[in-house]
């Protein structure tokens, strides 16, 4: 090939935003540190991003967001162990083909079965019960989930839910084995994915390996992945500077320490982004005095926003309700709207006038001051809040004490309701409606931490969740978002945005605007060295 036309065939591949095949290398172990030690290894009974960066390699789903786009859409969800999707005239069967010759990473066949048996658990309809089931309202539609011989499954529906299918591409729906039990997939994860399991040292690090027989040809392109749990960010950040690490944990660097990073390690790649997580407020609605609205909303209108966001992310975060802000975001409220709810206008000034006026007319006042404990998962994103929020609710005649829970209780202690105050962080795995909806405000739901319960507006989720028109349900949605904003069901304080970095010769590295959930199947990923 001449010289020229080696120039016209590169300028056509830049053009196209098509690499060549022979651009990746294959071979290299990406080495991570991990931010605290997951609870388990099961992606489905836990509720933290902290599992799916470690684990999500390991499986696949039905369907999955593509992993170069970084704004989970609706137009971003492609096949996985599925080949094809489609709807019935209805819309209230979606009928799913499934890819032939994958195999389990024990030799096993997958089949048709193993989809059934998976949502048959996550419904609850299984002997093999998960300890936990954060998730289980996202399928509280779905009738049942019926196979047509081993490459064709159904999922049945109560009423038209289009947004099915996005929580399908979540990281947080990958299909299990039927043959492996819940109590092992806690332990011995056993998947179809790019990577397979090889351990799992509490506090210490996980391993992953490259799964020789991936069905997808060619992939992954590493030989494994480690990851070395360090809970302290500063420890963390220091090591990746100093080259011992490919990557930071994803999602996690400060304005501050990214600051450091480019200070100290110029050649490392950072990008500084959105992310589907809020900081927010939670109060057991059941406990007194807490059952007292009065006091909920008193707590509600002494936030300070932009004080946290200011001193937390040098002004570089975001307000917004339980769903996302735009543009980030596909759903959120516009800042015109959010800033009518009580509490978000402003003028803090008046709006703790008013909170001080509510808790003296129950009682309490700067001689009677009411003093609780704050409680806060034990790792930075969590507890540098809380502190900040401890400060604020002194000005409304509360004393805060702050409470530290390490990351293995967290979830099962505020799922339980042991708790007065927290400090909390809600990740919506999927940019939709029915996610951040049915799983953190409906009746019931495991993840609905306060105890909201309004059953006149769960009628709302469901007529949101039926409509097909995109403007029309982005109305119903927004609705619903301000009456809960109004309501105080779980004050949302701020949406974060942080930094990842990584070494500049990791490649295929994609960073989700809005979703920290998504993104971590790790099989495009290759090392330039």
């Amino acid at each position: 090939m001449t010289g020229k036309r080696i120039a016209l065939v590169a300028g056509l591949w830049l053009a196209s935003g098509v690499l060549p095949a022979f651009a990746q290398k294959q071979g290299g172990v990406l080495t991570m540190y991990h931010r605290d030690s997951p609870a388990s290894a099961s992606i489905h009974e836990e509720a933290t991003y902290s599992n799916n960066v470690a684990f999500m390699a390991i499986f696949n789903n039905l369907v999955m967001f593509k992993q170069d786009v970084p704004q989970n859409s609706v137009d971003s969800i492609v096949p996985d162990l599925a080949t094809s999707w489609a709807w019935s005239a209805d819309n209230t069967k979606l009928t799913f083909k499934l890819r032939d010759g994958v195999t389990w990473h024990d030799g096993k066949p997958f089949t048709s079965a193993d989809v059934k048996c998976t949502f048959d658990m996550l419904m609850g309809k299984s002997t093999n019960k998960f300890r936990k089931n954060p998730r289980k309202s996202w399928y509280d539609n779905v009738v049942d989930v019926t196979t047509n011989g081993d490459g064709e499954a159904t999922f049945n529906l109560k009423r038209p839910q289009p947004a099915l299918i996005s929580l399908l591409a979540s990281g947080y729906t990958p299909i299990y084995p039927c043959h492996a039990s819940a109590a092992d997939m806690r332990t011995k994860p056993i998947g179809t994915g790019p990577f397979k399991f090889v351990e799992f040292k509490i506090n210490e690090s996980i391993k992953l390996v490259r799964n020789p027989t991936y069905w997808k040809k060619g992939l992954p392109y590493l030989d494994g992945i480690d990851f070395t749990i360090i809970p302290n960010r500063s420890t963390a950040i220091l090591a990746f500077i100093a080259g011992k690490f490919d990557m930071t944990f994803p999602t996690e660097v400060t304005v501050q320490l990214m600051k450091d990073i480019k200070g100290q390690a110029p050649q490392a790649v950072c990008k500084f982004e959105s992310s589907n997580v809020n900081t927010n407020l939670i109060v057991n609605r059941d406990a007194p005095p807490f059952d007292n609205l009065s006091i909920r909303r008193a707590m509600a209108m002494a936030i300070d926003r932009k004080s946290f966001i200011s001193i937390l992310f040098e002004g570089q975060a975001d307000e917004g309700g339980a769903l996302l802000p735009p543009p980030a975001g596909i759903w959120g409220l516009p800042q015109e709207q959010l800033q009518t709810i009580p509490g978000y206008g402003p003028d803090v000034k008046k709006n703790r006038d008013e909170a001080r006026k509510l808790m003296e007319a129950v009682g309490y006042s700067a001689d009677k001051r009411l003093k609780v404990k704050v409680s806060a998962r034990n790792i930075p994103v969590y507890r540098d809040p809380a502190v900040i929020l401890i400060d604020q609710l002194k000005e409304i005649y509360i004393d805060g004490e702050l409470d530290v829970v390490e990351t293995a209780n967290w979830f099962s202690k505020v799922a339980r309701k042991d708790y007065m105050i927290g400090l909390n962080l809600t990740g919506n795995a999927v940019d939709d409606p029915d996610q951040a909806f049915y799983e953190n405000f409906a009746c019931g739901s495991e993840r609905n931490y306060t105890n909201y319960c309004n059953k006149d507006l769960e009628k709302d989720f469901d007529v949101q969740s039926q409509e097909t028109d995109l403007a029309k349900r982005r109305a119903l949605a927004w609705a619903i978002d301000k009456k809960l904003q109004e309501d105080v069901a779980r004050p949302v304080i701020f949406y974060s945005r942080y930094g990842s970095c990584w070494q500049s010769h990791v490649k295929g590295v994609t960073v989700m605007v809005n979703s920290s959930y998504n993104g971590y199947r790790y099989e495009d990923v290759w090392l330039d060295k």
